[in-house]
């Protein structure tokens, strides 16, 4: 389908689009043109991915200056279904194209997809590691370029990549022919011609026009450093899926140290300072060469592909100096690490939680080892050249040195918008100390800033992002458009209802002081088991937390409630565990798909909620059992909600309902994925029911929810459901047609009735122009009468009045 939006030749790789796609793209365009800032709420399963990649694929290709688009999405599945709908989109293009000359345009249009090492590593012996970090250190062991000098000039004297080598012989821009490559395309190219799939993305990466990877390659300054310093000002940034960008923007400048770390790390700091006395003895050279460059402030030109570990702080915050002299010579900057290291350890020495700001931190250090801030700034930068010169393998037995490096630079770097927690233990009740250094972040806006500044426009855009008002005032920008858009059905799709007490009338939450009622487990396990009675095939429930789902799992095996719903489904559970969560995932899909049905046991804030999609009859229910706030004893929650207080004027509850809201939604929008599909979500806590909570709900979610529908018991829930799928069963009908799904004749009459409520708009403004420029004039002439009489445009009865008034007072 080709249409137009203003001047803008859209081509969009269906015969239909669904209104709030077209009314999304004109909000993008309307972004892009003024380059600003935008916050898009589309609701789920609506075709999102598509629309903005069809718009700005669009928009680079129509215009000359051809921005360059960063797509960041969440996981890898996520990457990889952008790609394929990348790719799709432009086999579409190309077949649309009316001339030989635009069809080579579009054939020359270049997309890329980067992810780990772990994931586009083909090298036969480090792609069976299992560890994303072994195979990032196994992979630098071999295509650092100290090892590549080597090697070059004595062949076979070292062990290189193969792979990584080959991509030398050609020309930079030309690694991999023009096209849509996914991860799959780019992996099957590197084994048949024999090059590394991770850095042919990682060296095309400035040549192509779409960049598709995942948040921290552009947030975490540590990643960003290397990969994405690259990327011109006027590229467009999209984050897709950007509902928990903020818990992003902080993890990326937060890092926590516990003391097996500073254990590692200190070993490490002994094995640098045994490796220097080795090199003074054998090529004492290398170290006076450092040692030259580092007082005439040159920092020796590494290529990116190479770094141990970038500087951990914003780039805008770096210094340009040269490294402080008390840490330029490599014994010097050895000691000054063991002496940090083992002041942390003291501090560690305690059974009461300290939080204090860096300041305060860098005033105690300095007080107890006389160790400066300045120095510490340049500690992260100083260990990535020690590491270089001496050449050193399996970097990732440095790891926690590395760490701990970071830190130092961090807090010696920041001031605002951090604080220093360390807890002495695990857990409140814990005896046995376990010390955690936090070093926390508590501004997501800090981390986003030089994006924000760096790029004329980005987008942020999720299914659940409402209240969309919330994000600019926590990352402080202000967007040119911020909407959240309304789902067009000719009938309900999903049934969304709010249940409040059990069929025994027995109010339900999950609210602390009554989680573990008895009645209340009981109502909750009453819920699942009806639902498992009728609803067909899968039914996923998630819990405020693990430690909660625990708890009721437990309760509800004693009751004998489990027993009860296996009758009708297999039950299966998401661990913290990874590789568990998958193989239970796999198992329900199987249950599912063989009709026996199953029902998956899930947190929010977890994997399962994070980007699974139950799409048709993996998830014909989704049930949220209570409302899934954060753990508000956490100190760094605490500290995080008094800091968004102080600097934001965001009340703490005002704060946590959102969080929570945002993550409910996320889960029960786990269940549709598109307007063919249908599904229940039921909200069981009768929080759900009130107002303000309602009001924090996605709009389209919001818009569904009947008042008779948001006060329910159990056994009234249970026969509104019954009632929709009874409706849901039947034939849908043709009338989506013109409704909820659009032709291009149906844009075409759109865009006339705006253009006629556009030209009535200006002809009543022109209208209401022309009427007060008359009623002007008329004053005008008026003004014009009264001086001929008065003095300065009194009137005369004007006077007579005011003397009169001043007569009857007198």
């Amino acid at each position: 389908m080709k249409f137009y939006i203003d001047d803008l030749p859209i081509i969009f790789p269906y015969d239909r689009i669904y209104p709030e796609q077209y009314a999304y793209m004109c909000d993008l365009k309307r972004t892009l043109d003024a380059t600003g800032h935008c916050v898009l709420e589309m609701p789920s399963g609506t075709g999102k991915t598509v629309s903005l990649l069809s718009l700005i694929v669009s928009y680079q290709q129509f215009f000359p200056t051809k921005r360059k688009l960063i797509y960041c999405s969440r996981t890898v599945p996520e990457i990889e279904k952008a790609l394929a709908e990348l790719k799709r989109l432009m086999e579409y293009r190309i077949s649309m194209a009316e001339t030989d000359e635009q069809r080579e345009k579009e054939k020359s249009f270049m997309g890329v997809g980067l992810t780990s090492r772990k994931n586009l590593c083909i090298h036969p012996e480090v792609s069976k590691e299992k560890k994303g970090k072994i195979v990032d250190a196994r992979c630098r062991d071999l295509t650092n370029s100290a090892v590549c000098n080597k090697n070059r000039e004595d062949p076979g004297s070292v062990e290189v990549c193969d792979f990584h080598e080959n991509l030398n012989a050609k020309d930079p821009g030309a690694l991999i022919p023009p096209g849509v490559w996914t991860l799959a395309d780019v992996l099957d190219y590197g084994k048949e011609h024999g090059t590394c799939p991770y850095f042919t993305v990682r060296r095309m990466m400035a040549f192509v026009d779409v960049v598709i990877y995942s948040f921290h390659y552009l947030l975490d300054p540590k990643v960003a450093e290397q990969v994405s310093k690259e990327m011109s000002k006027d590229s467009i940034v999209v984050f897709d899926e950007a509902h928990n960008i903020d818990n992003v923007c902080i993890e990326s400048l937060s890092i926590d140290l516990s003391r097996p770390m500073l254990d590692s790390a200190s070993r490490s700091v002994n094995k640098l300072a045994d490796k220097i006395d080795e090199i003074k003895k054998t090529d004492a050279s290398k170290l006076q060469d450092e040692y030259a460059k580092l007082v005439e402030g040159l920092q020796e030109a590494s290529t990116d592909e190479d770094t141990f570990m970038s500087n951990p702080v914003l780039s805008e915050d770096l210094l340009t100096e040269a490294i402080p002299g008390n840490i330029r010579k490599a014994e010097h900057f050895v000691a000054f690490l063991k002496r940090f290291v083992e002041y942390l350890k003291t501090r560690m020495r305690v059974l009461h939680v300290v939080a204090e700001t860096p300041l305060s931190f860098l005033q105690h250090l300095k007080d107890i080892t006389y160790i400066e801030r300045r120095p510490l700034r340049f500690c992260a930068e100083r260990l990535q050249s020690l590491v270089k010169t001496l050449e050193l393998s399996r970097i990732d037995e440095y790891a926690s040195l590395q760490k701990v490096a970071s830190f130092a630079t961090l807090v010696a770097t920041y001031e605002k918008g951090f604080l220093l927690i360390l807890e002495p233990f695990e857990t409140d009740n814990a005896t046995v100390p376990n010390p955690i250094f936090h070093f926390t972040c508590l501004d997501p806006a800090i981390a986003i800033k030089p994006v924000f500044e760096r790029f004329s426009s980005v987008v942020i855009t999720s299914g659940t992002i409402s209240p969309l008002d919330m994000y600019p005032k926590m990352l402080q920008f202000t967007p040119v458009v911020q909407e959240t858009y309304a789902m067009t059905l000719t009938r309900n799709a999903f049934l969304p209802l709010i249940i409040t007490r059990g069929s025994d009338q027995v109010a339900i939450s999950s609210r602390f002081e009554v989680r573990n009622d008895p009645a209340v487990v009981r109502n909750f396990g009453s819920i699942l088991v009806e639902y498992s009675k009728i609803v067909p095939d899968g039914v996923v429930a998630f819990f405020p937390s693990y430690l909660y789902m625990e708890s009721i799992v437990a309760a509800w095996n004693d009751m004998g409630i489990l027993n009860e719903v296996w009758k009708h489904k297999l039950i299966f559970v998401e661990t913290p565990d990874a590789n568990e969560t998958s193989i239970a995932l796999e198992n329900y899909r199987r249950a599912c798909d063989n009709g026996r049905g199953a029902v998956l046991l899930s947190v929010a804030r977890g994997k399962v909620s994070e980007g699974i999609d139950f799409d048709h009859n993996y998830g014909r229910a989704v049930i949220m059992f209570g409302v899934p706030y954060q753990y508000t004893e956490s100190r760094i929650l605490k500290a995080r909600l008094e800091y968004l207080r102080d600097a934001y004027r965001i009340r703490e509850s005002e704060f946590l309902g959102f969080d929570a809201i945002r993550n409910a939604a996320q889960c029960v929008g786990r269940a549709l994925r598109g307007k063919t599909d249908w599904g229940l979500m039921v909200f069981a806590d009768k929080r759900f029911a009130r107002a303000d909570k309602r009001a924090k709900l996605p709009r389209w979610i919001n818009q569904y929810i009947t008042e008779t529908a948001a006060n329910l018991s159990t056994d009234m829930a249970l026969t509104l459901s019954k009632l929709f799928m009874r409706t849901i069963s039947q034939s849908a009908g043709d009338g989506q047609t013109g409704v909820s799904l659009w032709t291009l004749e149906d844009i075409e009459r759109v865009q006339a009735q705006q253009r006629e409520a556009a030209a009535e708009a200006e002809a009543k403004a022109a209208e209401e122009r022309r009427r007060a420029e008359e009623a002007g004039m008329e004053m005008g002439e008026a003004m014009d009468e009264d001086e001929e009489y008065g003095d300065g445009g009194f009137s005369d009865r004007m006077l007579a009045e005011v003397n009169l008034d001043v007569t009857i007072r007198g």
